[in-house]
């Protein structure tokens, strides 16, 4: 595959949605760098064999090699397409046309190496998308002529009954026409606490029905639905991305016309007042001479080095055009659910009713959640301790409501607001939600006991990160599929003042595409929803230590471990390797300007000129190096140890409310069985305290 920034090839089309192009297995299975490695071992070989098989070596050497890039290269020519791929291989014609058949075969073995790891880069994003086909089922159940069928997922037609069972996935987007119940909608919205959906609610493919039934009337086919427009959607922006010029491209660009222009001129004219066979081989010469040996080691010499460092301090980036894109945002848009929260709720307060103590609330909620597989249901459990437990009888799900069932002989309820009456709890509710908590009531024997909120909570690390984005120049922006209630809560104590909420993924890479008006984005998410806006950011970053699989791969850099204050240090990793990457094309330029006019006017003959671009490559070396500093990436405590997460016990100081009751801050841990949100006995003899 040729490297699309140095205009050698068209870029490679995308698959379509229904067939993701299968990626390398590994890095050497790539054909390119197979190529470079055989054209490398015959170069070596050309120094070691005499006479007539040395030079044997080398021709085969740089056929190998060319190979590569030549056809590409003369394929956008006749485009018009004009490169650095074609600057190398007139130069490599031009120095076999002189003879130095070494220096032509170093000019296709170094290029090569190049062409190869662009293509497995762009091979191994394209793989991701799979995972996002493999969201929806193979088949589905509708109702057609009035009996129940299965068909295959690609053959459901708009206007379909579509019959969903519990647990099941959504097939394709429709609106409920009968049933209720909690769906799992974290492919769409990246969200955690599910959503509650009834007759005339919108649903999306890929999403996870809970404990209700639904009938649901299609509205989009399996080409057109919301899975099949994220694949769509990231396709576009990588081939966006994959066609973009890179910054050594910006320099090559007036480079390569101007040097065919001066060398047929050097040729022409000499010829006509001169001798034509020195001014022929001048103009050679100039070929040569503006080989951009040096300048075509610029960046990568600086990209292994500097993602080497990155990589070694927990920041996987996948390439020099991701160092690039990285080193000039100035505005980073963040998602909330898994980034700048931990993605697992826990209970941060539990309000009891009068006559009554948290211990009895959360127990008989306990009691109640122990036989459901709600997602709630692992936070309620938590605060219990296990020896409290005590699982209830009959317990049935009420779809889209909550839970009923017998605890202690007695039937008892669990569910939202309205199902369940707060009463004289409304306040608290209310107020609970005002700071992005769910609320679930709990009634025991017809009586209300309380309201438990369970909410995701902040990472520690989180508003430390987004002050020294701020102390950047970076503007700060958070997008999300939570309730604008929610999100701004959350966006308050982390110091993000612009929060996009109730997002859908298209509506994510929208935002992005609409901040790129402003400057180089850098969007950072974890979910299969991120996946566009991640594509479609001038550098997408995923949180990978916990990030799907799809995010990662259409991301350009990830996050290992779930540190969020690694994102300032990538960016100012990648800023100081930009500006080594600057000072090399500057370098490397420079001497190519220099050289061209000598090797022009005879100054400096061939010999001259190899030992020019030999001593501009151990410059270039020699700075690009530096881009491997690591001062820019300190190890804070939570990488010491690989992947280690942030504890769950961490406390703050409690914020008191002007109720009187005590709220676990957003940045704290979870509440905690038997103690007040200070962190003080409650008093109650539970023995939790103890």
């Amino acid at each position: 595959m040729a490297d699309a920034c140095c205009g050698t090839d068209a870029p490679t089309p995308a698959p379509s949605a229904a067939e993701p192009a299968a990626p390398p297995a590994a890095v050497w299975h790539v054909r390119e760098l197979q190529a470079a490695a055989a054209s490398g071992v015959l170069l070596l070989a050309s120094f070691l064999l005499p006479g007539p098989w040395g030079t044997a070596a080398e021709l085969a050497a740089l056929l190998v090699g060319a190979v590569t890039f030549v056809p590409g290269t003369l394929r956008g020519l006749l485009k018009g397409r004009l490169g650095v791929g074609l600057l190398m291989t007139i130069a490599a014609v031009g120095a076999v046309a002189l003879g130095e058949y070494g220096e032509a075969a170093t000019l296709a073995f170094l290029f090569s190496i190049a062409e190869g790891l662009e293509g497995y880069a762009v091979a191994r994003t394209q793989h991701g998308l799979r995972a996002l086909l493999d969201l929806v089922p193979p088949t589905a159940t509708v109702r057609r002529g009035g009996r129940e069928t299965g068909v295959a997922a690609v053959d459901l037609r708009v206007g379909d009954i579509l019959l969903v069972k519990p647990g099941e996935r959504i097939a394709t987007d429709g609106i409920v026409s009968s049933g209720r119940s909690a769906l799992d909608t974290s492919v769409v919205t990246g969200e955690s606490v599910p959503a509650e959906v009834g007759p005339g609610a919108e649903v999306f493919a890929g999403c996870v029905n809970g404990a209700g039934a639904l009938e649901i009337t299609v509205t989009a086919t399996a080409q057109d639905n919301s899975l099949a427009r994220l694949v769509h959607i990231v396709h576009e922006a990588q081939e966006r991305k994959g066609a973009s010029q890179r910054l050594a491209q910006k320099f090559a660009k007036p480079l390569v016309p101007g040097v065919l222009v001066l060398a047929a001129l050097i040729a022409a004219l000499g010829s006509f007042f001169g001798d034509p066979g020195v001014w022929i081989e001048r103009s050679l010469v100039v070929l040569v001479a503006a080989a951009p040996c040096a300048f075509a080691l610029s960046v990568p010499v600086a990209v292994v080095a500097a993602i080497g460092a990155a990589s070694k301090a927990g920041v996987l980036v996948k390439g020099g055009a991701a160092v690039e894109a990285l080193g000039k945002v100035n505005v980073v848009a963040l998602d909330k659910t898994g980034t700048l929260t931990r993605n697992e709720p826990q209970v941060i307060d539990v309000v009891p009713a009068a006559g009554t103590d948290r211990a009895r609330v959360l127990s008989v909620a306990a009691s109640l959640e122990a036989r459901s597989e709600h997602p709630l249901a692992a936070a309620i459990i938590a605060a219990v301790a296990p020896q409290a437990l005590t699982p209830g009888d009959d317990v049935e799900a009420v779809p889209g409501n909550g839970l009923t069932g017998t605890v202690d002989g007695a039937r008892a309820r669990l569910g939202k607001p309205g199902f369940i009456e707060p009463g004289a709890l409304s306040a608290d509710v209310l107020r609970l939600q005002d700071v992005g908590a769910t609320v679930v009531l709990v009634e025991h024997e017809r009586t209300l006991l309380g309201a438990i909120a369970v909410r995701d909570e902040i990472r520690p690390e989180a508003a430390e990160a987004i002050k020294a984005l701020h102390g950047q120049g970076i503007r700060v922006v958070m997008l999300t599929g939570d309730n604008a209630r929610t999100a701004a809560a959350i966006g308050a104590v982390a110091g993000i003042d612009d929060v996009r909420a109730e997002l859908l993924p298209q509506d994510k890479a929208h935002i992005v595409t609409g901040l790129q008006t402003q400057g180089p984005v850098a969007m950072v998410g974890d979910g299969i929803n991120d996946a566009p806006a991640l594509a479609t950011a001038g550098a997408g970053i995923a949180m990978g230590a916990m990030g799907s699989d799809v995010a990662i791969e259409a991301a350009d850099i990830a996050l290992m471990g779930e540190d969020l204050r690694r994102l300032p240090d990538a960016i100012a990793h990648t800023r100081a390797a930009r500006r080594v990457f600057t000072q090399n094309l500057l370098m490397s330029g420079g001497i190519l300007v220099a050289l061209v006019p000598l090797a022009a006017t005879g100054v400096l003959g061939l010999a001259a000129v190899v030992a020019s671009h030999e001593l501009a490559e151990v410059l270039v070396i020699g700075n690009g190096i530096r881009a491997g500093r690591k001062k820019h990436l300190p190890v804070h405590p939570t990488l010491r140890t690989a992947h280690a997460r942030i504890p769950t016990q961490s406390r703050v100081a409690a914020q008191p409310l002007s109720t009187g009751k005590v709220l676990l801050p957003l940045a704290g841990g979870p509440f905690q069985p038997g103690t007040s949100s200070a962190g003080q006995g409650c008093g109650d003899s539970c023995g939790c305290c103890s």
